[in-house]
Parts: structure tokens; sequence; C-alpha cells
């Protein structure tokens, strides 16, 4: 879906889970979609958010949670509360001077004062926008919320309700059905939990204040474009503080590149007309590089001391070079193409199982970048064609670190010159490399987990 900015909620409230689990450095991800409503709701047990208020004169959410006040936790200088108050004092202004970069868009004038006329900062976002939860998910109890019984058997009504327009979809741009009804699950619980926030207010809020205005200023104006061109109208048009909308949460640049009019009925509507939203999620897919015919990847047994520095996303092998290194599938399966080239993803380290990734998991990742979202995704298809759970175990008996033991490991780490970057208790490529490296030098399995164990080792202890 939709290019985003890594390291914010893809999707509102999910932030945190996103970066938390093996989000890699530097990837650019859908940006904040629906896993920020999902999670929304998954993690803390509740239901999907409710519909959010209209914004009171001062820009204020009227009955929904006001701005905290208080500066960013990033530290980054348009997120102090003094440049939040003042941004938000000259919103008006900043809308109004988008205007001539609307009118070369081709939005009409008259189309531009009618969709901003109103508008008010939701400065709610900005909490949103820097939220940096103590703790996170575990990669098990992720797949475990989002990979169960009710999903799936939700999913398997989608597939047989809509089997005609996964029928023509598949066959016109190769795109796996069970992928795209795999998104849609896990995006939005099957359009329940899409999120409800004004898509124009959100991204007219953060085109004009905190840090990253350029990159939104683009996606309210490309918002603007889908209402005046009458593929949605602005009542369809809703969904996570960051923008994304629709049940497989289309960003607005986004939609602009891949949403297709599937039905011929002269509008791209991926919110309520199924037929679009099938067939535009499966063109995101294809465009981006989908392998039509190939699957995601393997789950793998990896041997006893096995090299884990080899567990790298830049250093694909062909699977009959990993068989060679002792890897199998589970129950000695035989793999279907030896030539395909795939890397190797212990993302609980060599406590639990691995997983060679192949093309299709790659794309899965330009939808979202965290690797756990696209093992769930992955993972989901394959059960929702009949596929079996995960044979080996996950270490459930470790526990997550909180943020202030994530920044303490990274603080030990750079203290012995493993780890070059700055601590910010989110851990992508260049932590796990540095705790690979620290562990290569005790003499323990190099997998770069961040267990409880090698925090202690760090510590001395």
């Amino acid at each position: 879906m939709m290019q985003s900015v890594a390291g914010l909620a893809r999707r509102a409230g999910g932030a945190a889970i996103a970066a938390a689990l093996l989000l890699p450095a530097g990837a650019h991800a859908q940006a904040q979609n629906g896993l920020s409503n999902l999670f929304g709701g998954i993690f803390s047990g509740s239901n999907p958010a409710p519909a959010q208020p209209s914004p009171g004169p001062s820009g204020a959410q009227t009955g929904a949670l006001p701005w905290s006040g208080e500066d960013g936790a990033s530290g980054h200088p348009l997120m102090t509360a003094a440049a939040i108050r003042e941004a938000a004092g000259n919103f008006d202004n900043c809308v109004a001077a988008m205007w001539p970069d609307a009118a070369r868009r081709g939005i009409t004038q008259e189309n531009f004062q009618r969709f901003t006329a109103g508008l008010a900062p939701d400065l709610r976002i900005m909490d949103l926008m820097d939220s940096q939860p103590e703790f996170t998910k575990s990669i098990w109890d992720y797949l475990d919320i989002l990979v169960n019984d009710n999903r799936l058997a939700r999913g398997r009504e989608i597939l047989a309700k809509y089997k005609a327009q996964f029928d023509a979809t598949e066959k016109a741009t190769g795109v796996d059905r069970y992928i795209i009804a795999s998104i849609w699950g896990i995006e939005s619980n099957y359009s329940t939990q899409m999120g409800d926030r004004s898509v124009l207010q959100s991204t007219a809020t953060l085109a004009c204040i905190g840090r990253r205005q350029a990159y939104f200023k683009d996606e309210f104006l490309s918002a603007l474009e889908i209402l005046n061109r009458g593929d949605l109208r602005p009542e369809q048009l809703r969904g996570s503080w960051a923008g994304a909308f629709g049940p497989t949460q289309f960003m607005p640049t986004a939609f602009k590149r891949f949403a297709v009019d599937g039905d011929g009925d002269g509008r791209r509507d991926v919110v309520d007309n199924p037929t679009d939203l099938i067939a535009s999620t499966a063109n995101n897919l294809k465009k981006d590089g989908w392998q039509p015919g190939q699957t995601w990847g393997y789950e793998v047994v990896v041997p006893q001391g096995f090299n884990y520095m080899l567990a790298d996303r830049a250093k694909a092998m062909t699977i009959a070079q990993w068989e060679k290194l002792g890897l199998k599938r589970p129950n000695n399966q035989a793999f279907p193409h030896p030539a395909e080239k795939a890397y190797l993803l212990a993302p609980a380290g060599a406590q639990g199982p691995g997983f060679l990734m192949l093309q299709n998991y790659r794309v899965i990742m330009k939808y979202n970048p965290a690797e756990a979202y696209a093992l769930a995704i992955g993972h989901f298809a394959d059960r929702l064609r009949g596929g079996q759970p995960f044979v080996q175990p996950w270490p459930r008996q470790e526990r997550e670190l909180s943020r202030t033991e994530r920044l303490e490991l990274q603080q030990l780490l750079a203290q012995r010159g493993f780890y070059k970057g700055t601590p910010d208790g989110q851990f992508g490529g260049q932590t796990r490399e540095a705790l690979r490296n620290f562990q290569a030098s005790i003499g323990v399995p190099a997998d770069g987990f961040a267990s409880s164990d090698v925090l202690d080792r760090l510590r001395g202890r």
C-alpha cells in the first residue's frame, strides 16, 4: 500500500508495534494505516474507534481526547509545544496558501473552497505522531492476535462471497487472492476497524503542523484530488490519524498510484465497492513486483551451531545453497523451487523458528516494512488456503524488553563500540547487527535476538 513514513504509526495507533517488531532500519512504509486502527482496538481489547467528533472553533476536538499540550517525544524542533501552538495559530493561512498547488493539480477553486471550508487542526494527532509506548508485544503475541480462528472464518466467508471478483482479479494480475484477503483482514478486520477520522482534517493538520509537513502536504493535496475527481465522497474519506482509509488502508498518494476502476462505473471506490477494493489492492502488489504463482516464503528448521550472521536481508542465496547449510522444512518437506533466491529471517533468534523469505515477502514489506507484519500477512494467507500453523514453538518464556530497557541495551552496545546510531529504543537492522556482533564476541549464538539474558550480559551480570 502506499509508501509512507517509517517510524510513524503506519496506521493510527500501531506505530509502536511496527517499530518494535523488527522494523528494518531506513525502511519507507505505507503510512499510518489500518494497523494503527487495528492495533488501537486489538491490543487494548477495546472496540473499533468511535466516530471522531467535529472540531470546535479552536480546532480542539469536542468530546475526544485533547492534545496533551506537551513537547513531542521525538525532540524535533517542530514538535515542541510552542511550535505546535504557533503553527496551529497559522493553520487557516497554511491551508489557503496551498491553493496554487491545488490548482496546478486540476482542482477547481470551487471544490478547493468547498472541501477546505471549516477545516480546523486536530492537535491530538501531535501526541499520536510522537507516541513512544513503554511496552510492546512480542512477535508471537502479535501473530496470535492477528491470525486467529474468528478472523480466518471471516476471511473464508469473504473469499466465498466475492469469488467472482477474486477470480477476475487473480486472472488479470496474477496476484494471489489469499494475500489480498489477508491484507483486508489484517488491515481492517474485514472493514470493521478502518478508523473514523476525517482524512482531510488529519492530512491538513500534518501538512501544516509538526515534523513531516512536506510529506503530508502531498497527502492532503492528493486527498483533495480524489474528492475533486469524484472517486469518493467526503464522508467516505475517513480513516486513521495519518490519513490511511478504506478496508485495505490506502494513503491518498497510494490511491493515486494504484487505485483502479474494477467494475467500469467511472469511480475508483476502494471504500465501499469490493470489486474496486480487490482490484486496487492487487494492482498495488503487482506494481510493487509480485511474482505470480510463487509463495512468500517457508518455515525452516535451522540447525544447531548455525552461523546467524547469515540471517540478513542483504545475504540472499538460492534455496539449494541454504539446504547445503543444513536448513530444512519441518517434517522434511521438499522445497518446490531450489533455484529461488531467499534470505533467512530468525525473528526470535536461535530459540524460535526460521523462515526463508522470497521475492513476494519483500513485496509485502513494501506494503508495510515491519517484518512481523509481512510474516503475519503471509502466514494468514497460507492458513486461509488451508495451510497449518507454524510447526516450531516460539520462545514464549521470553518477555519483551521495555522501551527503557531497549534504550539501555542500545546505550550499552554503543559504549562497547558495537552500535553507531543514536539510541532511541527502536530496534532496526543497525541494532540487530550490533547485537549480533556483541553476541559473537562473547561466544553465544549471534542471532540478534534482544532477550533479557543478553541485556544482563551487556550489564556485566
